[in-house]
């Protein structure tokens, strides 16, 4: 019998109550919210249960919401995989916009070590306990983290990005 969403649902809301809200099953994967001080609980839970059985971090990557209120402008987003059901599903936790920090999942998933000094690298999450917190991609010399909204997306300095270069004019502008 294949996992439906409601028996990952009702497991869910009566381990950990409020804590876990905003279910939403389109696109056919399960996605829900998740207060961030419950996120090592959560997944260790998921991985963990003999019911439920998602034993495999697909991905998790960080999202930057600038116009949100100030507890709700960083997001980080986790989904995960049954194997064995082939269920897929998205968890959601937003993080406070001056000092966005979460604690750290690479103590139950490997692989979330990259995937958190990325989240880090570009966004500037801090993932308590992290073993290793430190750019991955970035130079570490580097005191901006250029994912997020208020990063300038091209340097106005440089003349080889004009615009009128690729055929897209400007109208009233001289070449």
């Amino acid at each position: 019998m294949a996992l439906e969403n409601s028996v990952i649902q009702d497991k869910l809301t009566s381990t950990f109550g409020n804590d876990v809200f905003d279910f939403d099953p389109t696109k056919d994967m399960l996605t829900f919210e998740v207060s961030p001080d419950i996120i090592t609980a959560l997944l260790l839970f998921l991985k963990n249960d003999e019911t439920l059985r998602f034993n495999f971090l697909t991905t998790m990557c960080g999202i930057h919401y600038p116009d949100n209120d100030v507890e709700r402008q960083f997001a980080m987003v986790y989904q995960m995989h049954n194997w064995i059901d082939n269920v897929r599903i998205r968890i959601k936790t937003f993080l406070n916009g001056e000092n966005p920090e979460i604690k750290t999942v690479t103590t139950i998933f490997d692989c979330a070590n990259w995937m958190e000094r990325e989240a880090y690298d570009f966004y500037g999450i801090n993932f308590i306990g992290h073993p290793q917190l430190k750019r991955i991609l970035n130079m570490d010399e580097m005191v901006s983290f250029p994912m997020r909204k208020q990063f300038p997306m091209e340097d106005s300095g440089r003349t080889d990005k004009d615009d009128r270069f690729f055929g897209r004019t400007v109208t009233n502008q001289p070449l």
